[in-house]
């Protein structure tokens, strides 16, 4: 795993953001991938509570930082992971969320030792277009998805870096190119500069699934598994009004909804992918369960075995390592 990013303006073991000291950084620059946001795993005082916290990255507009964060406090949905503590006003920028074992997708990979296989990469998509269902019927773009932006977990993903569009710069301001935003999974329309849209997080999220099918976010489409093809090259049409809706990608990536098959077994296989169909930018409520939600359908996917079992061992020594990790020692002080 990748040590403490040590070099990012002294955020190395030991210092403090907010009220945590900070015990190991989250990403591996060596990945290549850019990430929105530099991220720490850190830890209260009391030793009580350990977080995940993120920081903009350096040259940031901390107000659309902060701003972001804010919003992200509504998010709703298993897998989406809002702020659950934001710096104080005046103080230097940063927020948290309760920590629970995860890799970012590119370490994954890495981890893996190359592409996650089918399984794997059907119950991701569906974990996240659930999530992206749930966002947009609260009228909300994410606006950040990216293989940096996921985060795996034994339980199921999580989609975080919300807003990181937005933050990088305002709508009109072309961000092709800026620091963190990870070209392939930029909406071209975004990438031109214009206001980011839920049809751009169907876009990103093809790309997310692109790159953890192959390694790369811009595959040439062969290179796709031949199930996940249709469905990924649909989210990825530079037409937003062609590409699908996240509640459609449901359909295609995880179960069929409906009483579970003889036997007690699962619902019935996934409706093949040549059933999408253009959308508008929002779910609308009969596509959405109860209270919005798609009724936990990418749930059933991400049961035992839904992650190969070198990450399953990653995960397993970060949670040992930090359990067994303590807070420095601060200096003494001087007479």
């Amino acid at each position: 795993m990748p040590a403490s990013v040590a070099g990012a303006e002294g955020r190395g073991r030991g210092s403090a953001i907010g009220p945590y000291t900070v015990l190991r950084g989250l990403d591996d620059e060596a990945s290549g991938i850019p990430v929105p946001e530099r991220r720490f795993i850190g830890r209260s005082a009391d030793g009580d509570r350990t977080v995940l916290i993120s920081a903009p990255l350096p040259g940031a507009d901390p107000g659309r930082f902060l701003a972001e964060a804010e919003t992200s406090r509504y998010l709703l949905g298993p897998w989406s992971s809002p702020a659950a503590e934001v710096a104080a006003p005046g103080d230097a920028p940063w927020h948290a969320r309760p920590y629970v074992p995860a890799l970012p997708l590119p370490a994954a990979l890495t981890v893996h030792g190359g592409p996650l296989p089918e399984r794997t990469v059907r119950a991701l998509g569906a974990a996240l277009a659930e999530t992206l269902a749930i966002g947009h019927g609260q009228d909300l773009a994410h606006a950040g998805v990216s293989p940096a932006a996921v985060l795996l977990s034994a339980d199921g993903p999580r989609l975080t870096c919300f807003g990181a569009v937005r933050a990088a710069a305002g709508d009109g301001t072309p961000r092709s190119g800026l620091p963190g935003l990870e070209s392939g999974s930029l909406p071209p329309e975004e990438a031109a500069g214009g206001r980011p849209h839920p049809t751009g997080d169907v876009y990103a999220l093809g790309a997310t699934l692109a790159y953890a099918a192959t390694g790369y976010t811009v595959p040439e489409r062969e290179e796709l598994p031949a199930a996940l093809r249709s469905v990924v090259t649909a989210c990825l049409s530079r037409d937003p009004a062609a590409r699908p809706r996240p509640a459609e990608l449901l359909d295609a990536l995880g179960p069929a909804p409906g009483p579970p098959a003889p036997g007690g077994g699962a619902a019935g296989p996934p409706t093949p992918a040549a059933g999408l169909h253009p959308a508008g930018p929002l779910s609308s409520a009969s596509e959405l369960g109860p209270a919005g939600s798609p009724a936990g359908r990418a749930a059933a996917l991400l049961g035992p075995g839904w992650l190969p079992g070198r990450i399953v061992a990653a995960l397993a020594r970060q949670s040992a390592e930090l359990l067994a990790a303590t807070l420095p020692v601060p200096p003494a002080p001087q007479d």
